[in-house]
């Protein structure tokens, strides 16, 4: 193989456009490092963006005395609530008990735990509950808790955190497949090929991390032909959506017999997010979809709580993620680690392979790879990312911010405010700069969007397709009807053909 002029030559190559992929980029770029990232298609369009959305401790990981993992989630909990307030946010919990499958004293002990296990800088501590006629829940449950964990938009993370990678000179390549890579001489030879004209390139770089996510064990395999330490036990979760089930801005955490949980969660206002199930998942992770029995399943564990029942007519929308687990053999899913794993292969060249992993942890993990990874990079700088504020986070919150867009920029409404506000925070100033009225903002969409925001999201933020849009960077896939998800369509493709020519 011919070797390339020593300038050509990347400190760090990542496969995978996920939370863990463009954490590592990220973090690496921050410490001086030369980074690329490939991304087949989108990013965040697998396992990162069909998560709970949920930066938490994991109560239930408790029960599999998972300690480690609790204690250095909820400490990232507050991390993550100061670097990202604008997509990053409290929300309380109420745990109806159901005292024949977990009695009130384990419960208690638990959420004692979950309070002191790390320090609370911004939450309230758990209290009891008991409930009343105007409870949205069965009259038999008389009794509950209440405990603190936070939202999160998940894609929006991803995004932000490739912004920042590309921001410290990283170059993130989105619709980009590595179909191969071969170390030779210290150094990797990744091929890769774009997804829409079929055009290869080769880049090389002293170190890979895979970050495939459920395509992990793959990419070993079958991309750099090297035996896996590790393998995954793919596990799928599935969530629906449904109209609003209770009035307040708080979340639900159930109890089934079967001695799993399923969230109840306020989202998008108006809308209910239901999930997750736990499921063994064989075959193509970007094929996944949720099944009738996973739809089945959530829809009669809600039922068991809630007083106004839920029939199928009533699921709006419904998706499914791959969790990658490693395989710890356990032989419930629902008991699997939801801990990561870093794999370094040292032969010839460094090869770092990421199994497992949850979106709360996603910083420590990065470090924890960039520590491994140290040794091979001289003058590799220090860990940065914990005080450091994603792009768009330097709000004082989401409310003042919300204000001060309805102040500056009257034209755009109170609830678009609020939904800038909530998605890009102080991003949102590069489309809104200069603009007085609402004729500004070019053509409209539907529910809020308009010329100038998409025309942004595909300048700065990736977005190439409607799904793009709609689905990972504005989550307003839920209030387009289908014209106006064809009109959005038509006038991407007309985008890009403008820009090719």
């Amino acid at each position: 193989m011919n070797a390339c002029p020593r300038q050509d030559i990347l400190d760090l190559f990542v496969i995978g456009g996920g939370i863990n992929g463009t954490g590592i980029a990220n973090d690496a770029a921050g410490r001086g490092l030369r980074v690329a990232l490939s991304e087949q298609r989108d990013l965040a369009s697998a396992t990162s963006s069909a998560s709970s959305k949920l930066i938490h401790g994991g109560l239930r990981y408790l029960e599999h005395r998972e300690f480690r993992l609790v204690r250095e989630a909820l400490h990232e909990r507050e991390v993550l609530l100061r670097k990202a307030p604008h997509i990053v946010w409290p929300l309380r919990f109420i745990l109806p008990h159901q005292p024949h499958l977990r009695p009130a004293w384990m419960i208690r002990a638990g959420l004692f735990l979950y309070d002191h296990l790390s320090q609370r800088d911004n939450l309230p501590a758990s209290r009891s509950l008991r409930f009343g006629a105007d409870s949205p829940l069965q009259p038999s449950i008389k009794r509950g808790f209440e405990y603190s964990d936070c939202w999160v938009d998940d894609a929006r993370l991803v995004i932000l955190n490739a912004m920042q990678a590309r921001e410290k000179g990283a170059d993130i390549q989105v619709g980009s497949r590595c179909i191969g890579a071969k170390a030779e001489d210290g150094i990797w030879h990744i091929t890769l090929e774009d997804v829409t004209t079929g055009k290869r390139q080769i880049r090389h770089a002293r170190a890979l991390v895979n970050a495939a996510g459920p395509w992990v064990e793959n990419v070993v395999r079958e991309g750099v032909q090297r035996d896996s330490r590790y393998g995954v036990r793919m596990i799928q979760g599935s969530h629906i959506v449904v109209p609003r089930l209770n009035g307040d801005e708080r979340a639900y955490i159930l109890q089934n017999r079967d001695r799993r949980i399923v969230f109840v969660l306020p989202y998008q206002q108006d809308y209910s997010l239901i999930g997750t199930t736990d499921v063994r998942y064989q075959g193509d992770p970007a094929q996944v979809s949720a099944s009738r029995q996973e739809v089945d399943y959530l829809l009669e564990v809600v039922n068991q709580h809630f007083t106004h029942p839920l029939t199928h007519q009533d699921v709006i929308a419904t998706f499914s993620g791959v969790r990658p687990l490693c395989d710890d053999e356990s032989a419930d899913p629902s008991a699997m680690t939801r801990d990561y794993t870093l794999d370094l292969d040292a032969r010839d060249a460094p090869l770092l392979s990421v199994f497992g992993g949850k979106i709360t942890t996603y910083r420590k993990l990065a470090e924890a790879a960039l520590e491994q990874l140290s040794p091979y990079f001289q003058d590799i700088g220090e860990a940065w990312t914990a005080g450091a504020v994603l792009p768009g986070g330097d709000i004082d919150s989401r409310e003042a911010f919300a204000m001060r867009l309805v102040r500056d920029y009257p034209f755009l409404g109170e609830a678009r405010a609020r939904r800038f506000a909530s998605s890009y925070g102080s991003l949102c100033l590069r489309f809104l700069h200069g603009m007085t009225h609402e004729a500004q903002l070019g053509d409209t969409f539907g529910a809020g969007l308009t010329q100038a925001e998409v025309d942004y999201l595909v300048r700065d933020e990736w977005a190439r397709s409607t799904d793009d849009i709609l689905w990972r960077r504005t989550k307003l896939g839920l209030r387009l009807d289908a014209a106006q998800q064809e009109r959005l369509t038509t006038y991407l493709e007309r985008h890009r053909r403008e820009h090719a020519a």
